[in-house]
């Protein structure tokens, strides 16, 4: 997936960025990301040549170990999210975030297609300076491309990442049907056409 606005970035300032995120990287590196639903978040990134896994959890909160049924009632702080392992010789960090922007709709606040709280807010969580200038110049040129007059999208830096219950964990895979089932009535893909064109 390409983003025609994120093109003249990519081959700038954002790729110079991301190849300084990315210069002293082990054999793998993670990334942290909140769409909505981490079923469908984890599902999205899982399709990317490039990454390695992604697992569901939640994150941006002040509780500790939270459950899915304390962070679902709201309250927490905490949003459900993805941590991406992936492979930097393989993806970078900058297409990680374009890859991003087009599995949610970043116009809407505190809420994600038809699950609504701040818990099911977006997010780009950065791990240092580097990402961080990825993050913001991607959303920048995003505003700049005239698409959208506000972006709701938060960027804050990385904290506590907390892996979800096993059975959250590859869900749209161990339950296909519920998956595709939960992700069509929610209206996801026809909201993203919407928003995307």
């Amino acid at each position: 997936m390409s983003i025609s606005w994120f093109k003249p970035l990519a081959a700038g300032a954002v790729a110079a960025a991301g190849l300084a995120a990315n210069a002293a990287h082990a054999a793998t590196a993670t990334a942290v990301f909140a769409g909505g639903c981490f079923w469908c978040t984890e599902s999205d990134f899982e399709k990317l040549p490039g990454v390695v896994k992604a697992e569901s959890g939640y994150t941006a909160g002040k509780l500790a170990n939270p459950t899915y049924e304390q962070v679902s009632r709201g309250g927490t702080g905490h949003t459900e999210a993805v941590r991406v392992t992936y492979d930097p010789d393989k993806v970078s960090y900058a297409k990680l975030v374009e890859y991003f922007w087009p599995t949610i709709d970043p116009t809407e606040k505190n809420r994600q297609f038809c699950d609504i709280g701040d818990q099911y807010r977006s997010g780009i969580y950065w791990g240092n300076d580097a990402e961080r200038k990825i993050a913001e110049a991607s959303r920048d040129a995003l505003l700049k491309s005239g698409r959208f007059k506000t972006i709701y999208t938060e960027l804050a830096p990385a904290s506590t990442f907390y892996l979800a219950e096993d059975y959250h964990q590859d869900y749209y895979k161990k339950n296909p049907v519920r998956y595709n089932y939960y992700r069509l009535s929610c209206g996801r893909e026809a909201q993203l056409d919407r928003v995307w064109k």
